[in-house]
């Protein structure tokens, strides 16, 4: 770090006390005026932590620009997507060097009597166009001038002349929609503010679907707009009230069916809306009463759904249903099994082709890609499962393509350190082809070496970690070692290339993941142990994670460094207070470090929803004392804490940037240690950071050289 006299004088927040009082318990918040956004004193003390967060951390420029260099070289700018095949169209995005975003491409595919030869992708040189390529969307050319660039959903007709777009220039994920005309390049004039992830045409191209949020920024409502009529117009298609829901749409697999979903992270509901019939409503499929997490995939022409279901299934179960087994009175034991339920294995998804059920499992931690041919199915004649196999022990294999006209399905596949691949699987013989692997400069997959090891938590449950590091590395003593968690909402932290890691590693650190309780790695039950009144074992894994490293001889107990994000961000937090003499430096990505005050407030974004991940503290006095046990905020307390580096964005709308704010002056105000605690806030970003992939690589090398600096390991080795 720097002249220590500049820790000395960070920024002061005043102490304004307000008291926030439930179930009998006043607490009292010295910093919530931090929340108000539109305050000049709020802005201007933003602005004066991040300029003491440069003054503190501007040794570490030097090291932050020969990470982003190294990102940047190790990069092959100039690149472009496997083409994929969309109605007589292949479509792809190309990337240059110098440009922040992607172009979105197509060129028209050609038709024949070879089906080999009709869905084999054409060969593109990644420097030149085509001669009759055509450009849908430069990226490049939408974000110029703006401060923030994001593209949200995207959709094009049935006919391939029109795509729908939205795009988001503050962050807030609050996006405007477009129509564009692709036969003449021009924009009708169709514009739609507020609009949401998610969009589709109707199969007549007439009608664009498309989501809104509500005050608190949930998802709450389907609307249809009518090309070329006023945006007030616009009809109600469906609408979710219950604030604890999620409300999304899709289309079947024949595109001719709305499939709405409402949901939380314990039970959901499926609807339909038949778009061939211009007086359809909306059907019911399978209610919410039932309390059973599903999704659902239209048969076209059986009159049947496959659904993936945990109805007495906590891993999920795949079932075949006719649709007047379905409605108010749907009852899932009459359902016919397609595949059982595993105690080892959990089924995460499903797609469908004209010939074969796609599915998405995890095994052994790992995703993994499953067929099983639609003949027969769910009959005693039904085919076992096919699983195309791959040569790593530790990888991730998830299908990103299958279309019902298809006679191939499109695989990405990754590891640790194996740079992402794309495979076509051939679904009649089972070929698989390996399309493309992302290419990288000055990289050798020799160098490095992942592992599984199992730390053992204080209940005897066993912890997978995935630890990488250079194989030249001498294990034999204690080496430097950054940690890195999530563990909640039943994310799993799949294995994965990372470039920036590389640098990371390439200076002598042993880089971990730990996979606590509250994830999906090892399947259902590993998230309800790691929720609502079983969350402090996501902590609890981590610390004991940490301890196994030190006691195993792996770490050094005078070097670690822990990272997490979001509601990793929380698991930081919480760690800082529980256990803050194992960590060098704590870094906290947009923490959710105040989470109680958030959950408490059904007006804020997203807090209702969140009442089945954590637990809904308004009600239950039992919650609201198990969460203020460990919510970071309140339990900052008189003792040392290590370095810890809060990163925030001002446009945030999933965390908030108050909650670090808040975080960071508390921890200044009762920490009683001499190392710097750091605030940064993004000014013109969201939950993600800045846009564009130099802004993104500038951001994770700001955070990488915090951590390598803290760890003394600035130098390659």
């Amino acid at each position: 770090m720097t002249d220590p006299s500049l820790t000395a004088n960070p920024p002061h927040a005043a102490q304004r006390p307000t008291t926030r009082s439930f179930h009998g318990d006043d607490f009292i918040d010295n910093y919530e005026w931090l929340r108000e956004k539109s305050s000049s004193e709020v802005i201007e003390h933003l602005k004066a932590e991040n300029d003491y967060t440069d003054a503190v951390t501007a040794d570490q420029q030097p090291l932050r620009d020969d990470l982003f260099n190294e990102i940047k070289s190790r990069t092959v700018e100039t690149d472009l997507s496997v083409p994929v095949r969309r109605r007589g169209w292949w479509y792809f995005t190309r990337s240059a060097e110098g440009k922040p975003y992607t172009v979105q491409c197509r060129v028209k595919a050609a038709d024949s009597s070879d089906p080999v030869a009709d869905w084999t992708p054409p060969v593109i040189d990644p420097k030149q166009p085509l001669p009759d390529e055509e450009v849908l969307l430069d990226g490049n050319a939408l974000a110029e001038g703006k401060p923030f660039f994001s593209l949200g959903g995207m959709a094009l007709n049935e006919e391939g002349n029109l795509l729908a777009y939205c795009v988001d220039n503050a962050g807030d994920e609050r996006f405007t929609l477009y129509i564009k005309d692709l036969r003449t390049g021009q924009l009708l004039p169709d514009v739609i503010d507020g609009v949401f992830y998610g969009l589709a045409f109707s199969p007549d191209s007439s009608t664009v679907f498309y989501t809104v949020v509500d005050e608190t920024w949930r998802p709450n409502r389907i609307l249809a707009h009518r090309l070329g009529t006023d945006a007030a117009q616009d009809q109600l298609v469906f609408e979710e009230n219950d604030p604890g829901m999620w409300l999304g749409f899709d289309l079947s697999p024949d595109r001719k069916t709305l499939m709405i979903s409402s949901g939380n992270s314990e039970y959901s509901e499926t609807s339909m809306l038949d778009l061939t019939r211009d007086q359809a409503e909306v059907a019911l499929l399978v209610p919410r009463g039932l309390r059973v997490l599903h999704g659902i995939d239209l048969m076209p022409g059986t009159g049947q759904a496959l659904i993936t279901h945990d109805y007495q299934a906590p891993n999920n179960m795949v079932s075949l249903a006719a649709l007047d087994q379905l409605g108010q009175d749907a009852k899932p034991e009459q359902w016919q099994t397609v595949v059982a339920h595993e105690n080892t294995t959990k089924i995460e998804g499903t797609a469908l082709t004209a010939s074969h059920v796609i599915l998405s499992v995890r095994r052994d931690t790992c995703e993994r890609v499953q067929l099983i041919p639609l003949e027969g199915l769910g009959t005693g004649e039904q085919a076992p499962a096919l699983e195309p196999q791959f040569e790593d022990e530790l990888f991730t294999a998830s299908p990103t393509f299958a279309e019902l006209d298809a006679p191939l399905i499109r695989i990405s596949y990754t590891s640790d350190f194996t740079p992402a691949r794309v495979y076509d699987l051939w679904l009649q013989d089972q070929l698989l082809v390996l399309r493309k692997q992302t290419p990288v400069n000055g990289y050798d997959a020799s160098k490095y070496l992942s592992t599984r090891e199992w730390a053992t938590a204080a209940d005897g449950t066993r912890i997978p970690l995935t630890i990488m590091r250079r194989s030249d590395l001498d294990t034999s003593v204690p080496q430097p070692v950054l940690i890195y968690g999530y563990g909640s909402y039943e994310a799993s932290m799949d294995p994965g290339f990372g470039i920036p890691r590389l640098s990371v590693l390439d200076r002598g650190v042993v880089f971990v993941i730990a996979h606590v309780r509250g994830g999906g790695e090892l399947g259902r039950d590993w998230y309800l142990k790691g929720k609502k009144l079983h969350k402090k074992n996501t902590f609890t894994d981590f610390i004991d994670s940490t301890r196994h490293l030190v006691d195993s001889g792996l770490a050094d107990p005078k070097r670690i460094v822990a990272l997490g994000g979001s509601a990793g961000g929380l698991l930081m937090g919480a760690i800082a207070n529980m256990a803050p003499q194992l960590y060098t430096a704590v870094i906290a990505q947009v923490p959710f470090v105040d989470a109680l005050t958030s959950i408490l407030d059904p007006d804020l974004p997203l807090s209702a929803l969140e009442w089945e991940e954590w637990g809904n503290p308004i009600e239950s006095k039992e919650v609201y004392d198990y969460m203020k046990s460990y919510s970071p905020y309140e339990n900052v307390t008189a003792q040392a804490y290590p370095k810890i580096a809060a990163v925030t964005s001002l446009n945030d709308t999933r965390v908030l940037y108050v909650e670090p704010a808040k975080w960071v002056a508390k921890l200044r105000d009762l920490g009683t240690g001499n190392a710097p605690i750091v605030l940064k806030t993004e000014m013109d970003g969201g939950h993600g950071g800045a846009s564009g992939r130099y802004e993104s690589w500038k951001s994770r090398a700001w955070d990488y050289a915090f951590a390598l600096d803290a760890l003394g390991c600035t130098k390659l080795i």
